[in-house]
């Protein structure tokens, strides 16, 4: 620790010795630096206090019906892009700042410094949206300006954005809805086409394809069972019929009753028979009136034999030789026979369409599960496309609601609560620190200066130092006499110093009264010049 302190003494001492590097180092910069900073242009800073509420009446009304933002972020947003290119470009423009530029590296410049010399902050806390805009600038007017116009875009831009996302949300959705629309219409097309090619085989309100199979197959079976059942009937009323040759025995003449045959000349033999009784009570049978009724009689029932016979002839039919039959037993077994007749021929058709039906389902087995998938398929995208097309609408319509919302009362509204004002009084440049910044700076390098030539031609300043650098011990120090003047030009030089040094710093002084006081000190100097 000895060491180390020996050796800065020594430093100090090197320095001191070459002090007139110091002198020189001041006096070159510290004049010319405090000359510069005192010449320096004055700055006025305008700035503008801006509230952002957030605090929408209507933000409770439509919750849940309307698409909930959040403004906080959005103001935050806004904030960070406010000093974009295009927005400084349009703050160039409103305040003609543009005109003093004369190309486009100048412009370019410009741009840079608006960029660095707009300040933009938030105050009042987290939750307080309360922005300070402010900016500098040689000119007050401009800098409240420049001002203005940041706020207006700020507060232009917000509001515009909101509208702008707004829109631009619902082109959006109506595009997609669009979209989504044809998509639908397709999807229905497929899956109704699909339908009906596979409509035999597709489940209905009557269940699927297995379900129709089995239903199918059951009905053919209880069809079949029916006509079983009929066949069978029909067999056994068929086996209680008489046999032909016990009918042809009987007498013709001998079925007179309402279960007989009908003819054409039943209702005239019926009259003629009637007048025959009638004649027959008043005369004898060979009354010449009985005699001609009793021949047209005859005539008629010949008649009667021969058209009955030429029917007979003419039936293919095997029952029909039992239509003359005048028992109404049989009658009753050949109405019975023509009715299952007739259900067997039904329950033969209806058996026949059941067979080629089943036969038509059980073919398609193959190709079931590969209609079944397709099936799936087709509905599953259609339902996807149904619902995305569904909810497109809920939110067209929730946007339109929202921006009928915002057009009749903004989630965010602008209270300046401290307008732009052109400053009366300069913020800068801050002089005084900047002089004393000079006057720290000149020193340092004059002393950086002192030390480095005492390093680059060292001087011995103790008989430690002597002692250290040759090695050898030191027993003694012999003093320089008196006469040879050395110790008067060591003291004339420390005055110099000094009086060098407070020169300077009565011209500091001067520089430093300068800066505060600028027209208390001009205005003698603009009388004087």
């Amino acid at each position: 620790m000895q060491e180390i302190i020996e050796q800065v003494l020594d430093y100090l001492k090197g320095i001191w010795i070459k002090r007139r590097y110091l002198m020189i180092a001041t006096w070159l910069l510290c004049p010319i630096g405090w000359l510069f900073v005192s010449q320096m242009d004055d700055v006025y800073e305008s700035e503008a206090i801006v509230f952002a509420d957030t605090q929408s009446i209507l933000g409770p009304l439509l919750k849940g019906i309307t698409v909930e933002t959040n403004t906080e972020a959005q103001i935050q947003l806004m904030v960070k892009t406010l000093l974009s290119r295009a927005n400084l470009e349009r703050i160039t423009r409103m305040t003609d700042f543009d005109v003093r530029v004369n190309n486009d590296l100048e412009y370019e410049e410009l741009i840079d410094d608006l960029k660095e010399d707009i300040i933009i902050k938030k105050t009042g806390g987290r939750k307080q949206n309360i922005f300070r805009i402010s900016f500098e600038d040689k000119n007050p007017e401009m800098a409240r300006d420049v001002v203005q116009a940041v706020l207006t875009v700020f507060i232009e831009t917000t509001i515009g954005e909101n509208r702008n996302d707004s829109d631009s949300a619902q082109k959006f959705l109506t595009t997609q809805i669009n979209d989504y629309e044809n998509r639908l219409l397709a999807a229905e097309s497929r899956l109704t086409d699909f339908k009906q090619k596979y409509n035999d085989v597709l489940p209905n309100q009557y269940g699927g394809y297995y379900q129709k199979l089995t239903i199918a197959k059951e009905q053919l079976k209880s069809i079949e069972l029916g006509l079983l059942e009929t066949q069978t009937q029909l067999e056994s009323a068929q086996a209680q019929l008489p046999s032909a040759s016990d009918q042809s025995n009987k007498p013709q003449n001998s079925i007179k009753n309402d279960n007989s045959i009908e003819t054409t000349y039943d209702d005239r033999i019926s009259e003629l028979e009637a007048s025959l009784d009638s004649l027959l009570v008043r005369y004898t049978d060979k009354h010449p009136d009985v005699k001609e009724v009793q021949s047209r009689l005859a005539h008629l029932n010949k008649q009667r034999k021969n058209e009955i016979k030429k029917y007979l002839d003419s039936s293919k039919n095997e029952n029909a030789k039992y239509a003359l039959s005048q028992s109404p037993v049989t009658q009753g077994i050949l109405m019975q026979i023509n009715q299952l007749e007739n259900q067997v021929a039904s329950f033969t058709v209806r058996a026949e369409n059941y067979r080629k039906e089943v036969a038509d389902l059980e073919s398609k087995i193959h190709v079931l599960p590969e209609i079944e998938a397709e099936l799936v398929a087709l509905n599953r995208g259609y339902e996807i496309t149904k619902e995305k097309y569904e909810d497109l609408l809920k939110r067209r319509e929730t946007a339109q609601l929202a921006k009928q919302a915002d057009d009749t009362n903004s989630k965010i509204k602008f209270n300046v609560i401290e307008p732009p004002r052109a400053p009366t009084e300069p913020t800068g440049p801050k002089r005084i620190l900047f002089l004393f910044a000079v006057t720290i700076l000149g020193y340092a390098i004059g002393t950086g200066l002192s030390l480095l030539v005492s390093q680059i031609n060292p001087v011995v300043t103790s008989s430690a130092q002597a002692s250290r650098l040759s090695g050898i011990p030191i027993f003694g120090i012999v003093s320089a006499s008196e006469s040879l003047g050395l110790q008067k030009w060591h003291k004339k030089k420390t005055i110099i110093f000094i009086l060098s040094n407070t020169l300077l710093l009565f011209l500091f002084i001067a520089f430093l009264a300068y800066a505060l006081f600028p027209e208390t000190i001009q205005a003698p100097l603009r009388r004087i010049f």
